[in-house]
């Protein structure tokens, strides 16, 4: 009962797009066609789908602390963790700027 709770609650009341307009431009850009919100809505589950594993990878193996062990013991002690946000925003970026690219060889219109 509480899996369909939280289910409701985070698409209808604690929704970020909803609650502080997050990425409304592009909702509301595309979205007088069901066909091409649509097709939005596909492009941000393929970029999710691709950047959730990438960014957690990032996350592990590279900006937690002690996580450049694998490189060797000199680079142990090293915490790139403040670089967290940077990263994945440039993961996100990167993503969504070849789908975007790929959209507009296949599908100039």
């Amino acid at each position: 009962m509480e899996h369909i709770e939280l289910f409701f609650k985070s698409i209808f009341i604690d929704n970020m797009v909803f609650a502080t307009f997050l990425g409304m431009c592009s909702y509301l850009a595309v979205s007088k066609k069901v066909s091409t919100a649509v097709g939005l809505g596909a492009a941000v589950i393929f970029v999710l789908a691709i950047t959730v594993p990438l960014n957690w990878m990032l996350d592990q193996y590279i900006l937690q602390p002690g996580a450049l062990k694998w490189l060797g013991a000199e680079y142990a002690s090293y915490d790139l963790s403040f670089l967290s946000f940077i990263m994945f925003i440039a993961t996100i970026a990167t993503m969504v700027q070849l789908v975007e690219i790929i959209v507009e060889k296949f599908s100039p219109s």
